[in-house]
């Protein structure tokens, strides 16, 4: 176990996980950092499941008995990634794959850069560089960040799984915001990293494997955009939290935030128009913006 994986924890967000999470937990396992499984109150059924994560060696279960969303879970394994003495926490959704190089390159990356800047540019989390769905890849909007002879790839906001977590930094804004339940909660938390001067960057060359939701590419006028298929319920709290983050993203970067919001306007009329269950989904936003 080298110095980059000592320094690191492992936070695994399950909900009615399938066995594609032992083969993640296996990996995180193997690289000799601790890790934590927070189960937000699944059924029966996934008692197999869970049962087998708890008996990992390395590996901690949590399983509550109500559910309140992925920010819980996330802050559960911030306090955790503290009382580990950990300067990182990389967390994950239970339907991610990494190779078993990935924890040592992203820690690696992330304290070589720190190193380097001398605390000149600080770096709150590191994200993959490429985030690739069954469907197509996800691509970040990059801006190259220079200082010491060196250059780095900064984004605004990262997805949180496969994400690298400064614990300092995270505890210094208060954490994942738990309000939020489980959308938009890892764009919150960059956010707030954000309005305290860190910054979000991605490992160029790490690669995660991530299924966002049910989506899928698909072109409109001539360009490629994600139908991410997620349920009228999903969309009206999707919907509900991004306006809530729109004020304080529009003074952090109005481009992003303008962006942010083409997007969410996208996929709301992508659910209405070409994804199955389309009268569901379009009350789902109209519920979204009313409660907002």
């Amino acid at each position: 176990m080298n110095d980059a994986q000592i320094t690191t924890a492992a936070l695994i967000a399950t909900y009615s996980p399938k066995n594609q999470v032992l083969k993640l937990a296996e990996v995180l396992v193997s690289t000799g950092i601790p890790v934590m499984v927070s189960d937000d109150a699944s059924p029966c059924t996934a008692d197999l499941v869970l049962n087998q994560l708890r008996s990992m060696a390395g590996v901690e279960v949590i399983r509550h008995s109500r559910n309140e969303g992925i920010a819980r879970g996330l802050n559960e394994g911030l306090t955790w990634a503290q009382n580990q003495g950990a300067q990182w926490l990389v967390t994950f959704d239970q339907d991610s794959i990494v190779d078993a190089d990935y924890i040592a390159e992203i820690t690696t990356f992330a304290q070589s850069r720190e190193s380097l800047w001398n605390s000149t540019i600080r770096i709150g989390a590191v994200g993959a560089g490429h985030v690739r769905d069954e469907s197509d890849e996800l691509h970040y909007p990059i801006t190259v960040v220079a200082s010491a002879g060196a250059e780095i790839s900064c984004t605004e906001e990262v997805i949180q799984s496969g994400t690298l977590w400064s614990v300092a930094a995270m505890t210094l804004v208060r954490g994942f915001d738990e309000r939020l339940g489980i959308d938009a909660v890892d764009a919150a938390a960059c956010l707030r990293l954000r309005e305290q001067g860190y910054r979000i960057a991605l490992a160029p060359d790490l690669e995660l494997q991530h299924r966002l939701g049910e989506a899928r590419a698909i072109k409109v006028f001539g360009k490629t955009v994600l139908a991410t298929g997620h349920s009228g319920k999903r969309r009206a709290t999707m919907i509900r939290n991004r306006l809530r983050l729109a004020p304080a993203e529009f003074r952090q970067s109005p481009k992003h935030a303008f962006r942010t919001l083409r997007r969410v306007s996208v996929n709301a009329v992508l659910g209405a128009t070409v994804e199955g269950d389309r009268w569901e989904k379009f009350k789902g936003s109209l519920r979204g913006l009313r409660k907002t």
